[in-house]
């Protein structure tokens, strides 16, 4: 019995660590694809997609239909915030700001759903726990005041839309919570991309129409089938899973190493540059989640 929960462990860890190299390297290939990609419609066209694979697969493993219309509600909820306004506000302002930029505000997470978790009662609140917050609102505040000069690709404007999706990040994976006792993870991150990428499509219409779709790359669509099969589909339902085998809490420390990740994949494949901003701005983060 021992063994078995042990080897579950492993599983669980290294599928949460396959998630992370997915979801840390996302800010770089959704950068490449909103090149050619109107990000409106890249964020309709991927969580609409990833939804429907995770539901078909969970129907075909006999999960999914027995989802009552008051839970049909709750998930459409969580995914029009956790999914829909969280990758609208991701993508828009990754198109602005640097990946790298992206990856270290994200490191801010785990803050989002502390304080949800406060708000709820889940969380009873410490003087640790308040020293930590204010030290990772400081450390967002260095990275995103680096970009009030709009130097090497970042920008005000992006750093800020993608401080609202990591609350809207935060609030996803908390407030999944009580779905993920009821339901199967894989039927709780189907479900909410789908409600998530749906929502997306009333924003989206213009930029489908106005998108030149011929001129579209090889390497665009790449990026977004990347984006869509490995991060969303993948990605997603790894977190959901780890979420309901050891916790909201632990499952966003990983969030450390998503942001290592990004600002890495950023630097190496993007040849962005580790200003003093960003190297003080994640080292404060890091503590204040820490």
């Amino acid at each position: 019995m021992t063994e078995d929960k042990g080897r579950a462990a492993v599983v669980t860890e290294a599928s949460l660590l396959l998630a992370v190299f997915f979801l840390g390297t996302n800010p770089v290939v959704v950068k490449l694809a909103v090149l050619d990609v109107p990000p409106l419609p890249f964020v309709a066209i991927r969580f609409t997609l990833a939804g429907l694979l995770l539901l078909l697969v969970a129907l075909s493993l006999g999960r999914g239909r027995e989802v009552g219309r008051k839970d049909l509600l709750s998930l459409a909820g969580v995914g029009i915030l956790g999914v829909g306004m969280n990758n609208v506000a991701f993508t828009l302002g990754v198109s602005m700001t640097t990946a790298s930029e992206t990856a270290l505000i994200y490191a801010a997470v785990p803050i989002w759903g502390i304080l949800l978790g406060l708000a709820l009662g889940l969380e009873r609140p410490t003087l640790w726990g308040i020293v930590g917050v204010a030290l990772a609102f400081l450390g967002v505040g260095v990275v995103v005041y680096g970009g009030l000069g709009g130097g090497g690709g970042s920008s005000l404007e992006g750093d800020l839309l993608v401080v609202v999706a990591t609350i809207c990040w935060g609030s996803y994976t908390v407030l999944s919570l009580p779905l993920l006792r009821t339901y199967s993870p894989i039927v709780v991150a189907g479900y909410t991309m789908l409600f998530g990428g749906l929502a997306a499509l009333p924003l989206a219409l213009p930029g489908f129409v106005a998108a030149e779709w011929s001129d579209v790359s090889g390497e665009a669509w790449g990026a977004v089938a990347y984006s869509t099969l490995l991060v969303a589909a993948y990605g997603f339902w790894a977190w959901q899973w780890g979420v309901s085998r050891v916790g909201a809490n632990r499952v966003l420390v990983y969030q450390y190493l998503i942001t290592l990740v990004g600002v890495a994949s950023g630097v190496v494949l993007l040849g962005e540059s580790l200003t003093v901003n960003k190297i003080l701005g994640g080292m404060v983060i890091l503590l204040g989640v820490y």
